[in-house]
């Protein structure tokens, strides 16, 4: 490779580890001691064969402090080991389970699975929040995410939850999610512009004006939508609406997947629509991604120059993004070059698994297109 390429290529890592540095600094913070929402809010929590979360998840929501006018909807998504019963053991009266029937042709189970809870969602809910099961909330998570929504004027806020990784995969695999919308989204640009591309969202924690999820056409408007979470912000920009990601290492925390096994099934469901929403795209990301952040710390193992600083801005840029998420950052930012290469393989392996139709999640295809309608992708 020719020394000038190389450069280049250290030169883009330099840029995205300052770009992640500058987000850092920019990324809206919510207050440590929020204002009482005096305003209804209604929280969605979609669950499928989540039992052994689903418990621990509605403790710390029923905990939730300055809500005078809390509800729980919980949708049950055609669960199979109890989940349901495990709902109808919580005997506090602000919690609601609804049964969700089959999603119709074209929508993707968790999609269906959050309409169907919004719908529920009564009249005078102002705020509309979409947490997971595996998330667990801190005590004042909403009332804080909704004086962000306030302080600021913004349509949807993303709280980005602290990600607790344990295992080899997950500290390689799971701070790439916030390192990527880091090192890549101009923050303020992206909250102020109404270009739908400027968007990141994570569906683990959503917080959502009622009236402008109506206008952005609710989940109805993101059925098919493998990724819902960033698909349904991007809604929200198009009908006039702001929305961005916000720190919420201090007001949630969720380990997501547990192990390479999970990791590995978890993102290829949907790697492929991660970035342009096509399998060329996602190849193309990872193409780029690769020579920035893997061929110079290659270089440097062989005495390039620029290779080292090519190696060591990638390892800024990991570490400005996990103090910015509130995840590890030490050693795990060292091993940023193998996080990449395993990003690599999780998208061949999800690319190839759309293009042969085999992708699946909790027993259903991950494709809209595909019949029976009971059979799309559940939460």
């Amino acid at each position: 490779m020719s020394g000038h390429l190389l450069r280049a290529l250290a030169g883009v890592a330099v840029a995205g580890a300052a770009h992640a540095g500058v987000n850092a600094a920019l990324l809206r913070r919510p207050p440590a001691d929020p204002p009482p929402v005096t305003r209804a809010v209604t929280v969605v929590l979609p669950v499928r064969d989540e039992a052994d979360q689903v418990a621990g998840c509605l403790e710390a929501l029923l905990d939730q402090r300055g809500l005078a006018r809390l509800r729980v909807v919980v949708v049950d998504d055609g669960s199979t080991d109890g989940t349901a019963g495990v709902v109808r053991a919580v005997t506090d009266p602000r919690v609601q389970l609804v049964t969700a029937p089959p999603p119709p042709p074209g929508w993707l189970g968790k999609p269906h699975a959050c309409a169907v809870g919004a719908a529920a969602a009564e009249a005078a809910a102002e705020v509309l929040v979409f947490v997971d099961a595996d998330v667990r909330l801190f005590p004042d998570a909403i009332a804080a995410a909704v004086a962000v929504l306030d302080e600021h004027r913004l349509d949807l806020v993303s709280p980005w939850p602290r990600p607790l990784a344990v295992r080899a995969a997950e500290r390689l695999v799971q701070p790439l999610a916030p390192w990527l919308w880091t090192t890549t989204l101009p923050l303020r640009l992206a909250e102020r512009s109404s270009r739908p591309s400027l968007a990141a969202a994570n569906g683990q924690f959503l917080v959502v004006r009622r009236g402008a999820y109506a206008r952005a056409g609710g989940h109805a408007a993101v059925r098919g939508e493998v990724l819902e979470d960033i698909a349904l912000l991007r809604a929200v920009k198009r009908a006039g609406g702001r929305g961005v990601p916000i720190d919420g290492s201090r007001l949630a925390a969720c380990r997501m997947y547990e192990g390479w096994a999970a990791v590995r099934d978890g993102y290829a469901k949907s790697l492929w629509a991660s970035v342009g929403g096509t399998p060329a795209g996602g190849l193309a990301a990872a193409a780029a991604l690769t020579a920035v952040y893997v061929v110079p710390p290659l270089a440097a193992v062989r005495g390039s120059r620029a290779g080292l600083v090519g190696y060591l801005a990638g390892v800024a840029g990991r570490v400005a993004s996990a103090r910015a998420s509130g995840g590890r950052a030490w050693p795990d930012a060292l091993a940023h070059p193998l996080s990449v290469l395993a990003l690599d393989a999780l998208m061949l392996r999800s690319v190839r698994g759309r293009r042969r139709g085999t992708l699946r999640w909790r027993g259903r295809p991950v494709d809209a297109t595909r019949p029976p309608a009971s059979e799309t992708m559940g939460p």
